[in-house]
This record gives structure tokens, C-alpha cells and sequence, in this order.
């Protein structure tokens, strides 16, 4: 008897491919798109596109007609304001840098889907992500990196559960991009050339204070710039317009570039510096998960990388009493930031990952 898999699809190419490998695999495919942020008009969401607009519903229901699979679209606008939207709005306003994708593909993609397609009958989910799931020999399940290293999306993974990775399929990471493109290509999919979305889905223009500030109805409140010793700096125009890291966009005239080194909510403080002072070798997470292993002996080697772009580095690794980590590499990191993800590797699949905490 065929196992059932629903198919979170995007209206992009790659979750069409997906759809379209696990059917020629024997599969009985579900396409379904998530509904999870249309608040807009009509014509503010058709010009938008992205995973979320009407574009996506059109160009799925055109794919899943085309591999004459059953379609449908399903709410998930509730959980997303929560796990998503709020989330994003309260990081912010906390003076950390929050991964959005992460949090989406955790509740979203993931739990609420999972459990909904469960709830139909179905075996299995599937994206069309560029990573690869396999069952251990130590009985856990992990995900492993994609073939192609400039696609792979393993980082906004780390936070899948045992038992979401074990109803996960994930066919498009045994591919590299061009391969997928030719498949659907092949497969007469109408979305073959239809170009990668990049933005956050629910902030297009990428004005992640204003769209704070019209969420919140809360206006940005400024304050100081400070250097480490307390020292004024100059005027800055809100917290959520920064994060750690940043040196454009400052509106400062200064003897040599600056850099945001630290936010501090408590005091509507931002934290500058200079070169070397932006680079530390010590990283403390919280709320971990661990995916290939269950847990670790202090001192363990790992590749760790502290934001999606980053290549990774050399690290050990050691319980903190909180239940955290503490991570420390070999040679000092560029912008470590609280609120983004440290991601811990063995070889080439996944060890498990937690929250920067600073």
C-alpha cells in the first residue's frame, strides 16, 4: 500500500520538484499551501509574491495541476501571528536579533502542519528544503547537509524534533539547484524559472522597524549611543532599527568606523565600538536541541556557525548550569548575536543547536 505525503508547497520551484520526485518515487501526494500572512490587499499581496501571497496559491494550484494531485489550502494565519509575528515584534524590542524562519519552520512548517496532515490520514510531510534526513545508528534521527554547500539550509533546521524528523521527507537535498530546475524543466512544471524569493515573507521591503512600529502602533523611542565605558556618542532613533554587527546606517560622523556591539533595552542604550572589539571566541546558547546525539561530554569538537552565512568554525563545546552551552572556538567570531542561532555540527550532519544568549 502507497504511503501518503502532504507537500508543503510555496508556488517556488523547489517544493514543486519535491511534490513532483516523491510522486514519480510511488508516493501518494497532497500539495498544500499554508496561509499564514495575508493581511494585505489583493493587489498590495499579488505585487508582493513571496511564500505566503496570492502568486504562491496560483503557481501551486498550476503545479499540482499539472502532476494531477489533489490541492489544497490550508490556515495557519493564527500560528503564525504566534510563533512567528510576535515573536519577531518581541525579540526586537528585547534588543536581540530574531530568526524568523527558524521559529516558522519549528511551529509552522512543522507542527502545525505535521499534525494536521496527521490528522488526515497522512504518513509523511515533505518541503522542498536543501537538506537531507537520516535515520542514525544510534536509532536518533538527524538532518544532514545538502549536496550542493551553496543552497544548503541545514542552520534554520537544527530545531526539528525526533519525531518531526522521522515524518519528514525532504527529497530536493540529493540535488544541487541547477539539477532541480532542469527536473522541472523536464517535468513541464510552469514554475521552472520562476526566481528564488529572499526576503522575510511578511516584511517585503525589508523595513523591519516600520513594519515593527505599525504592528506595536508604538512609535520608536531614541536614545543614546555609547561606548563601552558609558561615554555619549551620539543620538540613535530606536533600538529595533539595530543589531549587533551593524557599521552602515548609523548616521555618525567618527574617526574610524563603528560597529554595534551590544543592545540594551533596560537603558534605550547601543553599544559602539571599534575593529578588533566586535570579535569574541566565547558564545553562550539557551534552549537547546540535540538531533544526532542526545547529549555531550564537555570539551566536545564540533564545526559551529553563529548566523545562516556563516561558514562555520572550529569549536568545543560545555554544559552550562542553566541547561545551555557554552561554545568556544579556536579563533575569535565576527558579530556574535543574541537572538540568532548557534548551530553545532559533526562531520556533515547535524549535532544540535540552541539561541544565542550572548
Amino acid at each position: 500500500m502507497s504511503k501518503t505525503v502532504v507537500v508543503g508547497m510555496s508556488g517556488g520551484v523547489d517544493s514543486s520538484v519535491a511534490a513532483y520526485l516523491l510522486k514519480e518515487a510511488g508516493y501518494d501526494v497532497i500539495g498544500v499551501t499554508m496561509q499564514i500572512w495575508q493581511e494585505q490587499t489583493t493587489q498590495e499581496i499579488e505585487q508582493e509574491g513571496g511564500c505566503c501571497g496570492l502568486q504562491a496559491v496560483e503557481d501551486a494550484k498550476r503545479v499540482a495541476m499539472e502532476l494531477n494531485i489533489p490541492y489544497y489550502v490550508m490556515n495557519f494565519r493564527k500560528e503564525f501571528e504566534k510563533h512567528v509575528i510576535q515573536y519577531f515584534v518581541q525579540e526586537y524590542a528585547a534588543g536581540r536579533t530574531p530568526n524568523p524562519c527558524i521559529a516558522c519552520n519549528r511551529y509552522v512548517k512543522w507542527e502545525a502542519l505535521l499534525n494536521r496532515s496527521m490528522a488526515i490520514g497522512a504518513d509523511y510531510i515533505a518541503t522542498g528544503h536543501y537538506a537531507r534526513i537520516e535515520a542514525l545508528a544510534n536509532g536518533r534521527y538527524a538532518i544532514r547537509n545538502s549536496v550542493t554547500a551553496t543552497k544548503d539550509q541545514t542552520y534554520a533546521l537544527y530545531n526539528l524534533t525526533q519525531e518531526q524528523l522521522r515524518r519528514t521527507l525532504m527529497p530536493v537535498g540529493a540535488y544541487p539547484k541547477e539539477e532541480i530546475r532542469e527536473i522541472a524543466k523536464r517535468a513541464g512544471l510552469p514554475v521552472a524559472s520562476k526566481p528564488d524569493s529572499q526576503e522575510i515573507c511578511f516584511v517585503p521591503d525589508k523595513d523591519y522597524a516600520g513594519f515593527i512600529a505599525d504592528y506595536t502602533g508604538t512609535p520608536d523611542v531614541p536614545g543614546n549611543f555609547v561606548d563601552r565605558a558609558g561615554n555619549v556618542m551620539g543620538r540613535h532613533k530606536g533600538i529595533i532599527h539595530y543589531t549587533v554587527g551593524q557599521r552602515k546606517g548609523l548616521g555618525l560622523s567618527l574617526k574610524e568606523p563603528a560597529f554595534v556591539l551590544e543592545i540594551r533595552p533596560e537603558t534605550n542604550e547601543v553599544v559602539l565600538g571599534y575593529g578588533r572589539e566586535i570579535f569574541k571566541d566565547t558564545v553562550l546558547a539557551a534552549r537547546m536541541n540535540y538531533m544526532s546525539e542526545a547529549d555531550f561530554e564537555d570539551g566536545r569538537e564540533v564545526l559551529a556557525k553563529i548566523r545562516y552565512n556563516h561558514k562555520g568554525a572550529p569549536a568545543r563545546l560545555y554544559h552550562e548550569a542553566d541547561g545551555g552551552v557554552r561554545c568556544v572556538f579556536y579563533e575569535e567570531q565576527r558579530a556574535v548575536t543574541p537572538g540568532q542561532a548557534l548551530v553545532l555540527y559533526d562531520g556533515e550532519y547535524v549535532f544540535g543547536g540552541g539561541t544565542i544568549v550572548r
